[in-house]
């Protein structure tokens, strides 16, 4: 069986692209124990390319949506986790996609794709399966990110729906910035935009309301501090630091969003996270 492999490697998009796509993180994993990885709920799009076995989803946040092998896959924002099986290995690049990226990037608002994950190549067509041949063949990590450097630049000069959507957009980005603690009749006068109707855009361009995305952005910064400092999980503290009222309403964020506890969280993730799988806090 040969020695086992846990690679984790994360890079920046090229410069043109930031701000639409957060970062490239390429994995590759042999020999370790089977077992499942919790797709959870974040404040980025996701789209897998699979390098030398598909993805394998035991389940998909949309309940009604059948198991099944992956090679590409893209999914929106979503408020219940996925279910991934490991079956001893697994490998291939996730890419952060940000909802304002969805139009130009994607060419569909990332409401369109809520609460769902679905074959890449359904939305992106022939193309995705192109990029997906040439990752394949590249020799490396850095040959397979500048191929998708490439592509999405090529997206992104084609123009796809890349109408303005400033409010929502400056809303979004307060609401990221301030770890998801904003009041969102604020948001929403600050917007210009009665709530009822940020609401509908929030749905519309980035997939949640922005009380759900409120809720989403701060359970995203508290799992990912809780992975910064895995041996060290003062939960009442964190609680604190990420706008929780207690450490009881952190475990009901959790019980919602991860469908477990934070300690059964970083015991079943503890594994990928002293590899690097988990993006810092």
């Amino acid at each position: 069986m040969g020695e086992p492999v846990d690679e984790a490697v994360r890079a920046a998009p090229a410069p043109p692209l930031r701000g639409l796509v957060g970062w490239y993180s390429g994995y590759r994993q042999r020999g370790i124990p089977h077992g499942r990885h919790r797709g959870l709920p974040s404040p980025w799009l996701t789209l897998i390319i699979t390098l030398d076995e598909p993805l394998s989803m035991a389940a998909h946040p949309d309940p009604g949506a059948a198991p099944g092998d992956y090679p590409t896959l893209l999914g929106g924002l979503h408020l219940t986790p996925a279910l991934i099986d490991i079956p001893g290995r697994q490998s291939g690049i996730q890419v952060a996609i940000s909802p304002l990226g969805a139009r130009v990037l994607l060419g569909l608002p990332a409401g369109e794709l809520a609460g769902t994950d679905v074959h890449a190549d359904d939305v992106l067509g022939a193309g995705m399966r192109e990029v997906h041949d040439r990752v394949r063949e590249a020799p490396d990590w850095a040959a397979r990110f500048a191929v998708l450097d490439h592509w999405l630049l090529h997206r992104m000069s084609r123009g796809d729906g890349a109408e303005t959507i400033t409010p929502v957009a400056d809303a979004w980005q307060r609401l990221l910035a301030a770890g998801g603690r904003l009041r969102i009749d604020k948001l929403a006068a600050d917007s210009g935009f009665s709530e009822r109707h940020l609401r509908n855009r929030f749905r519309a361009d980035i997939g949640l309301t922005p009380k759900a995305a409120a809720r989403v952005i701060r359970f995203d910064l508290a799992r990912r501090r809780l992975a910064a400092r895995p041996g060290l999980p003062d939960l009442a503290r964190l609680a604190a630091d990420c706008g929780y009222a207690d450490q009881s309403h952190l475990d009901r964020e959790f019980a919602a969003l991860a469908s477990c506890t934070p300690s059964a969280w970083l015991a079943q993730e503890f594994r990928n996270i002293q590899a690097g799988h988990h993006p810092p806090a």
